[in-house]
């Protein structure tokens, strides 16, 4: 059992979520105020480099409703759902398209009163590093035109030389001094095509801050299942939960009716008071979470009573 009292709070954090267009308004109604910021996940770019719009007003609404600002999200994500090299190379490389999709976020911005944006590349060659630092170092110096803030959103580095597509092109210390703030993307260590462990355990994501902050001032498939999911698991097949002291993270296995053997992984008030207690730790401004689609009250709870939420 974890007990918070008043004088607990570790002092304020700023608290950014993603939403999905088709999460459940009630849910989002209900998260709400306890984020600072909550970001439509995605605006894409086209094969032309045009900007692939999103149907967010009701997000927006009930978020703004509530006290919380949107975050206008733009990715290098496609019209079948993925991430595209092809898409960062066009933008980085081509200045005509560069300008006219900058233009197009400016605008957006301003139309739909977003307090910012949050740029997510991903799937970078190396060699675009330069390039994509400069691009967004263009487009903070527009946005601060217009009193809005820029964010890029980093992949899980331990080391600058880290090879993999996923990484090359993030370089932290280029990217850091081209932006607002950076969200460190400290999760999918346990992923749906991986062997199963904790998403996010607690080595890893300080490995990956412990590096950040030198900048800062498969084969099977698993099933990827919401927290509120794998409790109703347990209860189910009344299965004991472990807590891996290493990770931070709980656990637990089950068999199921066709006599399988299922390994689950998730987080709970324990693992979330362990992580959020880095933002103070490392003297961050705060946490993002991904996402607020899936119900997850322990988090808005423990975040709470953890600090005053901007």
């Amino acid at each position: 059992m974890i007990e918070y009292q008043d004088e607990n709070k570790l002092g304020s954090a700023v608290f950014n979520g993603y939403a999905y267009p088709f999460i459940d308004i009630n849910l989002l109604q209900a998260e709400s105020p306890y984020l600072t910021y909550m970001t439509p996940f995605t605006y894409g770019i086209s094969a032309d480099g045009r900007l692939l719009y999103l149907s967010d007003n009701l997000l927006r609404a009930v978020a703004e409703a509530r006290g919380t600002q949107s975050v206008l999200h733009i990715s290098t994500l496609t019209e079948d759902g993925s991430f595209n090299t092809a898409r960062g190379d066009l933008i980085l490389n081509n200045q005509d398209i560069q300008e006219r999709l900058i233009q197009d976020i400016l605008n957006l911005a301003e139309e739909k009163n977003f307090a910012g944006v949050d740029v997510d590349f991903e799937y970078l060659p190396g060699n675009l590093a330069r390039e994509y630092a400069d691009f967004l170092n263009k487009l903070r110096g527009r946005l601060r035109m217009r009193r809005k803030f820029l964010w890029a959103a980093l992949a899980p580095k331990i080391s600058r030389d880290q090879k993999g597509l996923l990484y090359e092109a993030h370089n932290y210390q280029l990217i850091g001094e081209s932006v607002d703030a950076v969200l460190l993307m400290t999760y999918e260590w346990g992923y749906t095509y991986g062997p199963p462990m904790a998403v996010a355990p607690l080595p890893n994501v300080k490995a990956v801050l412990n590096y950040a902050v030198t900048f800062i001032q498969g084969v099977s498939r698993a099933r990827s299942i919401s927290t509120q999911e794998a409790f109703r698991l347990a209860i189910e097949y009344q299965a004991a939960i472990q807590y891996d002291e290493t990770a931070q993270s709980p656990f637990f296995y089950y068999q199921d009716k066709a006599g399988l053997t299922h390994e689950v992984w998730f987080e709970d008030a324990r693992s979330l008071d362990a992580k959020l207690k880095l933002i103070n730790a490392y003297h961050f401004q705060g946490g993002g979470i991904w996402n607020l689609t899936r119900p997850f009250p322990q988090l808005w709870q423990v975040m709470d009573a953890l600090y005053n939420i901007i």
